[in-house]
């Protein structure tokens, strides 16, 4: 049979337009519309309620960007309205816009009381309304202009980010409110064509399914009179009911549909408007569970949780009682759905531990699945957090916009650094954001690589960002492709049901070991550069806090401030939110970024002062301090030493040549040329030359840095092809002249923008510090630091999460080549067999390391830092204005170098007025076990925690030996439950064996 679907998909598509969708309400009446506007930030209802509120016309302009107006509606359902087929709603268009729900107007409906009803969204623009015919309606919604930064994905910049730009006038158009009676028939008619229409859509031509729901549908549109849709839609549904009715294949994917709303917890709104969001869709999801028994929702990130609980007190149990029945599910365990490249070891595995207490003592659940659908590549250090938090599944779809190479799998296990493997599922929907349309459900089973192996897949289905999450729409979608022949079936379940399914049915799957790697959003480890050194400031600040706040309740009884640093964490932690610190989020939320890490890092300061002050007494002696996890300058790790009143002389020289500027002591010694240029670091120990012959280190380099798409997110490979080296000099001097310091001064100007960096070499050290300042005013450009080493590494190797990874510095496959661009945590290490280079940082992210042949034999691998970033959207100001950045070159470095390197630039020495020396509150006596954290445990009691790791990449044998009374040691997990392996108890202390990269938590608890 000739397939006519080319003229019939066509005529379907038009009856529903103009036909369907306007039947779908038989009558409609006004309502007394009369608003408040609040003058600035949004106010609570209560406060809202109060005010006057004037009589404000449909169709009028309404809302100044980032706004609310209060609307109050009154009226009455009109008596007559009794047909049992149809149903009263209140039918509101804010002046909907035709662009992506989430990025546009939203409201929320409150009873006259305060009591939260629905959101009101673009497609959940009603309110039901409880009464019958002849009832009053009363309500008030609560309506946020929020304007479109999205500019419909031009990625243009827009004045929207910033409260200070984004101007006054009103954004929107009032062009509904009224009471309108759904006709429920014409409803479920407008659901069984949408549904059929996408199978067809999918269904190969000359399929007799095919043809035979063509047949159908066509039929039911001529069936249907256009004049008398209500008297006739429900013809039209008998005409789709055996096509409806036909069984789906024993062979048909099989589909966990899971009820989600992925809500960015800021990104292009601030955080504010995030509660409001959480806010509205949870109230859309309670709505949608008294409508439907079978209906199950999944929502993550304990934050959001929490500020519901703080801002809507009610909704919160309402929310809670559906937990409790199992209807809604919490999901993912963590605080925020944070990105994972650049958080820090502890900050990370704090993401579990504050989020799984929230939902434990709140909710009274666990979440057993890791729950980062949008987080922008997964660290190789997660599967232990994982495993180590009580989770065993995880799941991710960001992978699915890889540029360059298709993942081999959708259900494996991921293997993470030290072994550590969890169950992992990639949906092949591709989406987090789901209709259940014909053509989402084909491509989940299209795409679905485990084919013959296993058949299951979730998808996560619903309007995310301030969307609404589900719709009623959806569902019916879901009902009717439950078993439909040509389509795979569809069940909604829990995550936790979806996991469990799909672990029996495929118990040995595929491994995928090492990071998960995204192809994609590459700049994320740069943009933002000061949220970016707010995050890594605030990390060490909570560590050395804790290791003295705790050091000092254990020697002096000082009460431990475990209410501030939980705030902190909270807020460092939500600020690792996966736009939020990959710097991709409006002006906004960056400016107040900055203001939190300040308000932090006061805080921390006080705590870190008080107990300090309480560790070294009262004196006039100059007392030393280290809360690294390395003996340093004569100070023990953890601990501090009082300074001798004699410092011992310095080696440092400084000479001037005729090459240039000469700094030296007996590690290393450095050529500064007239450039500012590096032509010379000379390892004095290994006497060897590190700078790649005819090349200098130190170099600035600017690239034009101009994405295809998604600026703050992306740099692209191209950038590569255009570059400026920067080697002209406004000044170059020499400011230090040793004995115990050398430093060369260089200033440098490109374009509006100042460079000034300071060149170091310190008594006895092998480092050459580099502190590079930066008045930044340059716009769509990457500023890199390039250090071309004569060093022959096939792999560069990258500190993560508690260890450490390697990558190739060459391209010889298409995932080589993708890797152009990678994060770092606090150190990049290039090595051949016997020797190595470390370089450190103390607030940089992005570098890549490249391998390249020199004329006449011989390689260069050349590290490169990605210092800073200047793109125009979402935020056209990002990274304008002053920048420091630290770097250290380390000769002779091997991996422990590197960490310890690492440290030293992240934790400096403290020296405060004291009597005495400050004993560590521990000892470790092999190097390749650190200490990560030392802190109270979270339950109160009083014990110590220590969490340590392996940072080698090695197996070690380590004591640990507490100096403090104690009365029991058990190994923990991260959340400091005790685990079923006892470690070994002796007179000198505890004995460790950990395999590469292990971590080990231990709960000392109190003599």
């Amino acid at each position: 049979m000739h397939d006519d679907s080319d003229l019939v998909l066509p005529r379907i598509a038009r009856f529903v337009r103009e036909r369907l969708h306007p039947a779908l309400y038989r009558d409609r009446v006004p309502v007394l519309v009369t608003a408040w506007e609040a003058p600035g930030e949004p106010v609570p209802f209560a406060e809202a309620v109060r005010q006057e509120f004037r009589p404000f016309p449909v169709g009028a302009r309404w809302g100044r960007p980032w706004g609310t107006v209060w609307f109050h509606v009154a009226g009455t359902v009109p008596p007559e309205w009794t047909d049992p087929g149809t149903r009263p709603e209140l039918v509101v268009d804010l002046g909907f816009a035709g662009v992506q729900p989430g990025f546009q107007a939203e409201g929320l409906a409150f009873t006259p009381d305060g009591v939260v009803v629905t959101a009101v969204e673009p497609r959940n623009a009603h309110v039901p309304l409880p009464g019958g015919p002849g009832s009053p309606v009363d309500l008030y919604i609560e309506a946020a202009s929020n304007p479109g930064t999205a500019g419909a994905w031009t990625f243009a910049p827009t004045p929207f980010g910033d409260l200070s730009t984004a101007g006054s006038d009103p954004l929107y158009r009032l062009v509904a409110l009224e009471i309108g009676l759904l006709d429920l028939g014409v409803w479920e008619l407008a659901q069984d064509i949408w549904t059929l229409s996408g199978l067809v859509g999918e269904l190969p031509v000359g399929l007799p399914r095919r043809a035979e729901v063509l047949r159908a549908l066509e039929r039911t549109v001529d069936i249907v009179d256009p004049d008398d849709v209500a008297g006739t839609a429900g013809l039209g549904r008998a005409e789709l009911a055996a096509v409806l009715a036909a069984p789906a294949h024993a062979s048909a994917h099989r589909v966990h549909a899971v009820g989600h709303a992925h809500i960015d917890s800021a990104w292009l709104w601030p955080v504010r408007e995030t509660v409001r969001k959480v806010a509205r869709t949870f109230s859309n999801v309670l709505d949608l569970m008294d409508q439907d028994d079978e209906f199950v929702f999944a929502a993550s990130s304990a934050q959001q949780y929490a500020w519901l609980q703080e801002h809507y007190p009610e909704l919160f149990e309402r929310v809670k009682t559906r937990v409790a029945d199992g209807r809604f599910v919490p999901v993912g365990g963590m605080w925020v759905e944070s990105d994972t490249n650049m958080p820090g070891a502890e900050a990370l595995v704090r993401q579990f531990v504050m989020g799984k207490r929230f939902f434990r003592e709140e909710l009274g659940v666990d979440p057993l699945e890791v729950w980062l659908p949008d987080s922008f590549g997964y660290s190789a250090a997660l599967p232990q957090i994982i495993a180590g938090a009580g989770a065993r599944w995880f799941l991710t779809q960001k992978i699915s916009w890889n540029e360059t190479n298709v993942m081999p799998h959708h259900t494996f296990r991921w293997e993470g650094i030290d072994g550590t493997q969890v169950f992992t599922h990639f949906p092949p929907v591709d989406t987090y954001n789901a209709e259940l349309s014909g053509a989402e459900l084909a491509r989940a089973q299209r795409q679905y690589a485990e084919q013959g192996r296993a058949n299951t897949s979730l998808v996560p289905f619903g309007w995310g960002d301030g969307g609404g999450g589900p719709t009623r729409e959806m569902l019916a979608a879901a009902a009717r492709t439950r078993d439909l022949e040509g389509s795979p079936t569809v069940r909604i379940t829990t995550p936790a049901e979806f996991f469990a399914t799909a672990e029996h049915e495929y118990p040995q799957p595929p491994v995928w070991s090492g990071e998960l790697y995204l192809e994609f959003h590459r700049g994320t480890y740069t943009s933002q550069a000061r949220t970016k050194r707010g995050n890594r400031r605030s990390e060490h600040l909570l560590r050395e806090a804790e290791l003295w706040a705790t050091t000092a309740a254990v020697r002096t009884g000082a009460a431990y401030p475990a209410d501030v640093l939980q705030r902190c964490w909270h807020t460092v932690l939500l600020q690792q939110f996966h736009d939020i610190l990959p710097g991709t989020s409006i002006a906004w939320v960056h400016q107040e970024a900055e203001r939190n890490y300040a308000r932090v890092a006061a805080e921390l300061e006080d705590v870190i002062a008080r107990s300090l002050a309480a560790l070294v007494g009262q004196g006039d002696r100059e007392v030393v301090v280290n809360a690294g996890p390395y003996a340093r300058e004569g100070v023990p790790a953890l601990g501090g030493a009082v300074r001798e009143d004699e410092q011992p002389g310095g080696d440092v020289t400084v000479t001037e040549t005729a090459d240039g500027v000469v700094l030296a002591n007996a590690a290393v010694r450095v050529v500064v040329d007239a450039r500012g240029l590096l032509t010379s670091v000379r390892d004095l120990v290994a006497d060897r030359e590190l700078v790649a012959p005819g090349a200098a280190a130190n170099l600035l380099q600017l690239h034009r840095d101009t994405p295809t798409n998604w600026d703050a997110w992306d740099i692209d490979e191209h950038y590569r092809r255009t570059v400026r080296d920067l080697i002209d000099v406004d000044d170059l001097a020499v400011v230090e002249r040793g004995p115990s310091r050398g430093s060369v001064r260089v200033v440098r100007s490109t374009g509006s923008s100042t460079i000034t960096q300071v060149i170091t070499v310190g008594a006895g050290s092998p480092d050459v510090d580099i502190v590079t300042d930066v008045d930044w005013h340059e716009k769509q450009k990457l500023l890199k630091l390039a250090f071309p080493l004569d060093v022959h590494a096939d792999r560069a190797t990258s500190e993560i999460q508690f260890g450490h990874v390697h990558r190739s510095t060459h391209a010889n496959t298409s995932w080589d080549a993708a890797r152009f661009e990678t994060v770092a945590h606090r150190w990049v290490h290039v090595g051949e067999p016997g020797y190595g280079v470390a370089v450190a940082n103390d607030s940089t992210y992005g570098h890549d390391t490249l391998r390249s042949t020199r004329p006449g034999g011989g390689t260069t691998t050349t590290v490169r830092l990605s210092l800073l970033r200047a793109p125009l959207f979402p935020d056209p100001t990002a990274d304008q204005g002053e920048h420091r950045l630290t770097v250290a070159l380390r000769v002779g470095s091997t991996i422990g170098d590197a960490v310890a390197a690492g440290y030293r630039l992240n934790l400096a020495l403290r020296t405060v007025r004291g009597s005495h020396d400050v004993a560590p509150l521990l000892h470790v006596d092999d190097p390749a076990v650190v200490v990560e954290a030392v802190k109270l445990a979270e339950d109160g009691s009083g014990d110590v925690v220590v969490r340590l790791y392996e940072a080698l990449g090695t197996r070690a044998s380590a004591r640990v030996t507490a100096d403090f009374p104690y009365g029991s040691v058990v190994e923990t997990d991260l959340l400091e439950q005790p685990v079923p392996r006892p470690v070994a108890l002796s007179a000198d202390g505890t004995r460790l064996t950990l395999r590469p990269f292990q971590i080990v938590t231990l709960r000392f608890g109190s003599a």
